[in-house]
């Protein structure tokens, strides 16, 4: 029965782990949680208290702290809850240690906006892509009006198109952009 237990928790999301273990309260339920973010939660001690033996403490605190806190708190998000509970338990190590709060908070503003123009970058690669994957007509549209701007009369103009047909092209464009994106999984709110 153990094994077709463990054989389930892998199966599911981890938003069902974390309802299965405010039912169950079961130990195997954090391991699994362990096996697949204990890598990440290590990762980002690493990141923040830039030493080996530290990041593994906090990472054990951090996974002892975790029935507790999977009970007593929301989580649509699981992966970024973690991450944002992991965050905060390593700032909480580095202001009890007399780090420099100003410095922590330039590194971490830095580190953050890092990640934010890195995500982005990658979007915008993945609605590129989605783009070309358009008719020609509601690409070239779509192209004209987002991303150079042009107004309908000028799409108008450069595509030789009767203005309803601009307006249709780019509402159909958008419609299946956000269809394609969310077929990928990759993004839900592109446009």
């Amino acid at each position: 029965m153990l094994f077709r237990k463990r054989i389930t928790y892998q199966q599911l999301s981890d938003e069902d782990l974390v309802l299965n273990y405010r039912n169950e309260k079961s130990g195997e339920i954090i391991g699994e949680i362990y096996k697949r973010y204990g890598h990440l939660v290590m990762g980002t001690c690493m990141k923040y208290l830039k030493n080996r033996a530290d990041a593994e403490d906090m990472t054990m605190t951090i996974f002892e702290k975790l029935p507790h806190k999977l009970v007593n708190h929301s989580i649509e998000r699981f992966k970024s809850w973690l991450y944002m509970v992991t965050k905060n338990e390593c700032l909480m190590l580095l202001r009890k240690k007399g780090h420099a709060s100003a410095e922590i908070t330039k590194e971490l503003e830095a580190n953050d906006e890092l990640h934010v123009v890195q995500a982005k970058e990658i979007q915008y690669e993945i609605l590129e892509e989605a783009i070309k994957e358009l008719k020609e007509e509601q690409r070239k549209c779509i192209e004209l009006f987002y991303i150079e701007s042009k107004s309908y009369q000028e799409i108008t103009s450069l595509l030789k198109l009767d203005i309803k047909k601009v307006k249709s092209a780019i509402q159909n464009g958008k419609r299946n952009l956000k269809l394609t994106l969310e077929k990928r999984n990759e993004f839900k709110s592109a446009i």
